[in-house]
């Protein structure tokens, strides 16, 4: 099972990113996807998830700003993120799990395939 994260880089405040989550051996659509975000000296933390290809879940403090969504043809799951403000930096991770239960959707232990991660930096 591979996930390839893409899509950080440098953006100002305000502005936009489209990060994209493509997934191999694994059909999105039957996954609950996550993405959490881990700044420099913080813990890993919850930012957004849908529930295997359905319902999702947000952070508050991404909610009304971010949205996950899914392209089952390409098997991708894309997190577009608006309104980026500088406390938004940090890496990006996807993260995968056909088995987890609906409460343990925003904690990181519950996923058990990751990508590797891309670097969000939002400048003020």
């Amino acid at each position: 099972v591979q996930l390839q994260a893409s899509g950080g880089g440098l953006v100002q405040a305000g502005g936009s990113l489209r990060l994209s989550c493509a997934a191999s051996e694994l059909t999105v659509s039957r996954q609950t996807i996550g993405w959490f975000r881990q700044a420099p000296g913080k813990e890993r933390e919850f930012v957004a998830a849908r529930f295997r290809g359905t319902n999702t879940y947000y952070a508050d403090s991404v909610k009304g700003r971010f949205a996950i969504s899914g392209d089952n043809a390409k098997n991708t799951v894309f997190l577009l993120m608006n309104s980026l403000r500088p406390e938004d930096t940090a890496v990006y991770y996807c993260a995968a799990d056909s088995s987890i239960i609906l409460s343990s959707v925003r904690a990181a232990r519950s996923y058990s395939h990751w990508g590797q991660g891309t670097l969000v930096t939002v400048s003020s």
